[in-house]
C-alpha cells in the first residue's frame, strides 16, 4: 500500500464525499452516517476537523466559502482540488485492486488458542458465533429490505462483502468448535492432556516441553527437536 500524506481512512471518506459536491465537515459526517459508510470505513468523527485541516494543508481540499445559519457558528465549506481528485482516484484504485495483508483479531487469538483450555475455547467461540450470527441476520434483513425497494445494489455492495466475510467466519468457527468438542482437531488430545497436567498436577507447559515423551507418549518425540527459542 502506498504511503499517503494523509493516511487516515476518514480522509478517504472525506475526499469521496467532496467528490460529489462542496460541503462543510458537519455535513460530511451527517452524510456518512446517513449512508452507513461508517459501517465500512473506520471513522473517528472526533478527528474529522483535524483530518480536513490536514487535507487542506496538503492541497487536497480548499475552503470555498464560510456560511452562517441563524445563530449557529460559522461553518467553512470545502471543495476538493484537482490534486485531491487525483489522490482519491489513486487511493480508490489501490483499495479495489491491490490485496493488502490484514491482521484479523480472531486470527491473532487463534495463534495462541492453546492458552485457553479446550472447554473454555469452545465457550468463547460459541459466544463469538452468537454475535456473528446475529449480525448476519441483521444484514440479511437489511439487504432484503433494500432489494424490496429496488434500491440499486451498487450502493450497498460493500455491505454484501461484509456479509460474505461474516458468513465465511461463521462457517469456519462452527466447524472449529465441533472439531474441538469432539477431539477431531489434530493435536486436541495433546491440548487436553497439557491442560489436565497443569490444572490437576501443577506441571507447567515449560516443564512438559522438557520431556514431551514422558508426558504425552512416544508419538510426541518430534517435540524434542523444537529449538529452545520456539518453545
Amino acid at each position: 500500500m502506498a504511503r499517503r500524506k494523509v493516511a487516515n481512512p476518514l480522509a478517504f471518506a472525506v475526499l469521496g464525499s467532496l467528490s460529489e459536491r462542496p460541503m462543510h465537515p458537519y455535513e460530511i459526517s451527517t452524510m456518512l452516517r446517513a449512508r452507513g459508510k461508517d459501517q465500512s470505513i473506520k471513522v473517528n468523527y472526533g478527528s474529522l476537523y483535524s483530518v480536513v485541516a490536514a487535507l487542506e494543508k496538503h492541497g487536497f481540499v480548499e475552503a470555498l466559502e464560510t456560511i452562517r445559519d441563524g445563530n449557529r457558528p460559522e461553518r467553512t465549506v470545502y471543495q476538493i482540488t484537482e490534486s485531491g481528485s487525483a489522490e482519491f482516484g489513486d487511493w480508490l484504485a489501490e483499495l479495489v485492486g491491490t490485496p493488502a495483508r490484514e491482521f484479523h483479531p480472531l486470527e491473532a487469538g487463534l495463534a495462541y488458542l492453546p492458552g485457553l483450555s479446550p472447554d473454555r475455547a469452545v465457550e468463547l467461540l460459541e459466544q463469538r458465533l452468537k454475535a456473528i450470527d446475529t449480525e448476519i441476520a441483521s444484514i440479511t434483513a437489511a439487504h432484503e429490505h433494500m432489494a424490496s425497494l429496488d434500491f440499486p445494489r451498487i450502493f450497498w455492495v460493500e455491505s454484501e462483502f461484509r456479509l460474505a466475510l461474516l458468513q465465511a467466519e461463521s462457517a469456519y468457527v462452527h466447524r472449529l468448535v465441533e472439531e474441538i468438542r469432539t477431539d477431531t482437531l489434530s493435536g486436541s488430545g495433546f491440548w487436553r492432556q497439557a491442560w489436565k497436567l497443569y490444572l490437576e498436577e501443577g506441571i507447567s507447559p515449560a516443564e512438559q516441553l522438557k520431556d514431551p515423551v514422558k508426558y504425552f507418549g512416544q508419538e510426541f518425540a518430534w517435540m524434542q527437536a523444537i529449538p529452545p527459542e520456539a518453545q
